[in-house]
């Protein structure tokens, strides 16, 4: 059983959320097009990766019809994972997901996992980066690891993700490998990268944990700048190429996010298979590498039972995490 203590409220009322004011098919009136859901604003990596998927199928004429696309917006994608599961046996719809539905999932309460849907695809992994404002006295990696090794609850450190997600599990993760006890981490949670980037400017922390695709502008006007980036290699993009891994900073630690598509529980084989077929038709075009390219995004693809087991794995990964910061009991992992 996966329900936290305290979060029986909020479960009854996303399901009642839900209930009420979920957009269904019928009502939205759609015929031959298909509905993506996003599980989080426009602008954020979710919306990023779902929409470029959705041009990139449209435009090669992939599934011989359009798609909607609907940003279902809170509780870290708790919301539109509880839409999805009650679209059940709906074979016209889909969902971006990643590892901050992971993390939302325990953080509300739900007894649901990414499993209980139909997995289809992993389509990327993303390296996240440390970002601070442009007049930050930290010039380094090894500057602010300095400061928080000295006193580590004096540092507000945030990001996009609930408990759980890729921006929470990093920099606690990052924690322990250098040496600063995790459970001392203060960290803000904020709803995607511009409520992120304005904490930031606004002098609301000092370090912010993400994705970088959500902060491009910034990051190239000078308003932020990143410290260091969280693969084994540096980001290829022209405009990030020449920040420093973690590695290359002298931290044997390295961190990435990834996102997916699944399909609600119950459709038929044939539907998850033409699914799993429309995507890795889109990943065979010039215009997806170009995607990958340009967003700074890694080709991680995955289907069927190694994407399935890779959630499974996923899960524990979260699970362990908060365990250890004992956000969660070992029962409810």
């Amino acid at each position: 059983m996966r329900r936290t203590a305290g979060t029986v409220a909020t479960t009854l009322a996303l399901t009642l959320a839900v209930t009420s004011c979920g957009v269904t098919r019928s009502q939205a009136g759609v015929d031959d097009d298909l509905l993506m859901i996003i599980p989080n604003s426009p602008g954020g990596g979710y919306d990023l990766t779902g929409r470029a998927a959705v041009r990139v199928m449209e435009d090669h004429d992939v599934t011989g019809g359009g798609f909607q696309v609907e940003n279902s917006i809170g509780a870290g994608g708790s919301l539109a994972f509880a839409q999805l599961m009650n679209l059940e046996g709906d074979e016209e719809s889909m969902m971006t997901v990643g590892l901050g539905v992971v993390g939302s999932l325990y953080s509300f309460g739900s007894e649901e996992s990414l499993q209980d849907a139909t997995p289809i695809a992993q389509l990327i992994e993303e390296q996240e980066g440390i970002l601070v404002p442009g007049d930050s006295p930290w010039r380094t990696v090894d500057d602010f690891v300095q400061a928080w090794e000295a006193d580590p609850s004096s540092i507000t450190v945030g990001g996009g993700s609930s408990p759980g997600g890729p921006d929470h599990l990093f920099p606690h993760q990052l924690a322990e490998a250098v040496g600063v006890d995790p459970t001392a981490v203060n960290y803000i949670s904020y709803d995607g990268g511009g409520p992120l980037t304005s904490a930031l400017l606004g002098n609301k922390i000092q370090v912010g944990f993400s994705g970088l695709g959500e902060f491009a502008g910034s990051i190239e006007n000078g308003d932020l700048r990143v410290l260091a980036v969280s693969g084994e290699e540096r980001i290829e993009q022209e405009s990030l190429n020449d920040i420093p891994t973690l590695v290359e900073s002298g931290i044997d630690f390295t961190f990435l996010n990834w996102r997916g598509v699944l399909a609600p529980p119950g459709i038929s084989a044939e539907r998850e298979q033409q699914y799993i077929d429309y995507f890795t038709e889109m990943r065979a075009t010039d215009e997806w590498t170009e995607q990958l390219e340009a967003n700074g995004w890694e080709d991680a693809f995955l289907t069927g039972e190694e994407f399935d087991q890779f959630l499974v794995e996923q899960d524990a990964r979260v699970a362990d995490t908060l365990t250890e910061l004992q956000l969660i009991n070992e029962e409810d992992a």
